[in-house]
């Protein structure tokens, strides 16, 4: 007798990492890492959890546009493989009245995303596997049932797609194998926040290195004099072999982009992230075509369209998904595969609460049963807030760990959604407590 979803439990959870100016970038210098968590209950007792992530305010709008999809989940049947899963994908992005406030991208398109997520976390620990490995054991078949192939087949066709998945499928067991031994390469944005202090960004490129960390990032964008002077400090701290990326954060017009990664070129960025608006597939052409920096982008698109658009246009040299901006886990499926077609390597954004814990799946996922390589692949890391997590990720060697527990590795623990809600956590008590002080 299959079960049924019967709670439907919202929650505002922010974290006030402002105050150390952890996540500070060119476009937002105080960010609060927060999140609109969802958790799914059955009427077994199973659960699943999923969520969107913001950075302050207005992390309330997106956990009122999940709470908005409630009727499509309360009383249906618990997902438990492909077929559930792609019909529940469907329901939510195909609504024919609120697909009128994106249509499939913005607030409600995330919204949908953080319920897509807390379904397959629900399925998969149901399956008792991590989320790559039951995506992994599917058959290419039930995969391409997983996507949406609307908008796309202009440049990737369902059979396309199949011949994708058929092409990968010999070396799965191999690939499962050598994840499992060696973890999936990875890179830290932890040392170059653009609010520390020299002396704090050169301790910490420093301990990325002796960590085994062959890449680390820097944000760029609000002065090219300071930002010529940390490259150096960069470059000096961890010697000529480590890649050091760059993020402007979406700061720049086109020409100012290319003006500023020419000055910057000098120094080897591996990519530039973010140097215009990520909805501006030409000026991010331009971009690329218009100085020697390969660029990357992703982690603000809105869809999967925007995506294809991108690669048709030869836009980007990196795709950069994102587990929690479009809608879940089927929409980066069909992602995953429109750069497998195009030949272009996914490296994963995960700068944010609980975005390392839920991407490291999609990437393992493309490594075993999609591209099939992690050549020229890492996913991002940074070091705050898995604490709050019941299977954090782990870093060995510079190298994230196969996650081994069933599930997303989304499950944030009782105490630390308790502590942090916006309403009535002590630890967001506090800090309006200050803010008011201040106002």
């Amino acid at each position: 007798m299959s079960q049924s979803v019967t709670e439907f439990e919202v929650h505002d959870i922010r974290f006030p990492t402002s105050q150390q100016l952890d996540g500070s970038d060119a476009m937002n210098p105080d960010p609060d890492y927060s999140a609109a968590y969802l958790v799914l209950r059955t009427d077994d007792g199973a659960e699943g959890h999923g969520f969107c992530f913001t950075i302050g305010r207005g992390n309330d709008i997106v956990a009122a546009a999940i709470e908005a999809l409630r009727p499509y989940v309360v009383g249906r049947p618990a997902p438990t493989g492909a077929a559930d899963l792609a019909a529940l994908h469907h329901d939510l992005t195909h609504d024919s009245q609120l697909r009128w406030l994106g249509p499939e991208k913005g607030v409600i398109h995330m919204a949908a995303g953080a319920v897509v997520n807390a379904a397959w976390d629900m399925a998969a620990t149901r399956a008792g596997r991590p989320v790559w490995e039951f995506l992994a054991s599917m058959t290419p078949e039930e995969l391409v049932s997983l996507v949406d192939f609307r908008y796309l087949t202009d440049a990737l066709t369902r059979e396309e797609a199949l011949a994708v998945l058929r092409a990968a499928e010999p070396g799965r067991a191999e690939r499962t194998a050598l994840l499992k031994e060696q973890g999936y390469p990875a890179y830290t944005t932890s040392p170059g926040w653009l609010g520390y202090g020299d002396e704090k960004l050169v301790r910490l490129a420093k301990e990325a290195v002796a960590g085994g960390f062959g890449q680390i990032k820097l944000k760029v964008g609000l002065d090219l004099e300071d930002d010529i002077r940390r490259m150096e400090l960069a470059r000096a701290a961890v010697g000529p072999s480590v890649r050091i990326a760059v993020d402007a954060n979406q700061r720049w017009d086109v020409a100012e982009a290319v003006r500023w990664m020419t000055a910057l070129a000098p120094y080897e960025p591996h990519w530039i992230e973010e140097p215009t608006s990520p909805d501006d597939v030409l000026g991010l052409a331009a971009v690329r075509a218009g100085q020697p920096v390969k660029v990357a982008t992703g982690e603000h698109v809105a869809n999967r369209v925007v995506f294809k658009q991108l690669l048709q246009a030869r836009a980007v040299d990196f795709v950069q998904i994102d587990a929690a901006r479009v809608a879940g886990v089927n929409e980066n499926i069909a992602i995953l595969l429109l750069a497998a077609k195009y030949g272009v390597p996914v490296c994963p954004h995960a700068g944010g609460v609980g975005l390392c814990e839920l991407v490291q799946h999609l990437a393992m996922f493309d490594f075993v049963a999609v591209s099939g390589s992690w050549d020229d692949r890492v996913i991002e890391y940074v070091d705050h807030l898995h604490e709050h997590f019941a299977d954090p990720v782990v870093i060995v060697g510079g190298r994230y760990a196969a996650p081994s527990a069933p599930g997303f590795s989304a499950r944030m623990l009782p105490g630390s959604i308790a502590a942090h809600s916006c309403t009535d956590g002590p630890v967001r008590q506090v800090r309006h407590t200050v803010e008011e002080a201040r106002s």
